[in-house]
């Protein structure tokens, strides 16, 4: 069997065939130039769907709207909005939510129980519903409305995060398109992350949801910026079936592939969103091995990226590498002190547990690098795992300090 993935050319979550997207501005975000806050996604077919939501106990008007809809395993559209969350807004946050989602099938002519609704933003805000309902209205969807509707879902995001990926299995092709958006609140367990998959594959709902959890766990799951997780958090999938395939299951021969291509797409936006975290400079990497588990190196691997004081260190490139041996110690995983050895970037500064003499000044330029990757070996087991995160920098502080003012 042959399989070839590879990464679309300003691929988007319009990419795989049949989605349309639009935005516009309707004065929910302050304004400014080439500013968006309100979009809507639709596929001209029918399609499976399923979705992954905040494990914050306080859960957006939103997020509990769309996982009622998405109990029947379908879905037709999203429609979203950014500058408020509408979440911790009781019995009228719940209305307005279903309201959006009526205005946006009345515009698209679908079924209300085919669209799904998202928001981001400030929390305790109810939704300015008469800005909504003519906003709505202006919204064109199109081929190519998904850079679009990427704009619309920022907030404290600098960038839009989209990509696709074009899938060939021997003569059968397909495409995955994703768009997603976060900087702050966020953290393993979904991370203010918004996601919405699209692909043009015919796939069975037992085989998506089990992709997509799959998918999730080795991308979003394993991300942190400030160690908070938003009531808002969705990740969802959408597949339209228009590439014309028999259906992917467990099992069937397009099912590796579809996994594989997922989860390369999930992982690049994933480190999209830290890599644009609120205040941060550089991207980290982390990757813990010889694990007695994979959940084992998991849970190490999100403590290392999570610790305040390993990301402060990282901000200032300060050489202190005894707060990543701290972090994992104290993590709650099984450790033997002799056993660890710790590298990072090209310079290996614990072996077998004994403290190594190397270049300071080398650590202190890896450290000033964009992008800087550690590799901590327990040497227990063969578990694996790879999380990334951020610095923390004086500007998240601020960032933080001043968002409503």
């Amino acid at each position: 069997m042959e399989v070839k993935i590879k990464f679309v050319a300003s691929g988007n979550v319009t990419s795989p065939r049949g989605f349309s997207a639009g935005a516009t501005y309707v004065g929910i975000k302050r304004k400014a130039k080439d500013v968006l806050d309100l979009g809507i996604l639709l596929s001209k077919a029918p399609c499976t769907a399923t979705g992954l939501f905040t494990t914050n106990r306080i859960k957006a008007a939103p997020v509990v709207l769309s996982q009622q809809r998405l109990r029947a395993g379908k879905a037709s559209a999203v429609v979203v909005n950014s500058g408020c969350a509408n979440a911790f807004t009781g019995a009228q946050g719940l209305t307005d939510a279903a309201e959006m989602v009526e205005l946006a099938a009345k515009k698209l002519r679908v079924s209300p129980e085919d669209v799904l609704a998202a928001s981001t933003g400030v929390i305790g805000q109810h939704l300015p519903m008469k800005l909504i309902k003519a906003g709505i209205k202006k919204v064109v969807v199109s081929r190519d409305g998904g850079h679009e509707l990427a704009r619309a879902m920022m907030t404290t995001d600098t960038v839009p995060k989209e990509a696709a990926v074009a899938v060939k299995v021997d003569d059968i092709k397909f495409t995955i398109g994703g768009v997603t958006k976060g900087a702050g609140m966020i953290h393993p367990d979904l991370a203010t992350l918004l996601c919405f998959l699209t692909t043009d594959a015919a796939v069975g709902i037992d085989f998506l949801k089990f992709a997509l959890r799959k998918a999730t766990d080795v991308s979003f799951d394993m991300i942190s910026v400030d160690g908070d997780t938003s009531p808002s958090d969705m990740v969802i999938i959408m597949a339209n079936g228009l590439a014309g395939n028999k259906p992917i299951s467990h099992g069937s021969r397009e099912a590796d592939a579809f996994q594989q291509a997922l989860s390369q797409l999930c992982v690049y936006l994933a480190k999209c969103v830290v890599r644009d975290g609120e205040g941060a400079t550089k991207l980290v990497e982390v990757t813990v091995s010889g694990a007695l588990s994979a959940a084992e190196a998991r849970l190490a691997a999100r403590t290392i990226i999570s610790s305040p004081l390993v990301k402060a260190a990282f901000h200032g490139a300060d050489p202190n590498w005894g707060r990543i041996v701290a972090a994992v110690g104290r993590s709650g995983v099984e450790i033997v002190e002799s056993k660890i050895d710790l590298r990072i970037g090209n310079l290996c500064v614990v072996k077998a547990g004994c403290p190594l003499s190397f270049d300071k000044q080398e650590l202190i330029s890896t450290l000033r690098s964009d992008e800087v990757v550690i590799n901590l070996k327990l040497n227990l087991g063969i578990g694996a795992a790879t999380a990334w995160g951020c610095d923390l920098s004086e500007e998240y502080v601020t960032i933080n300090s001043q968002y409503l003012t």
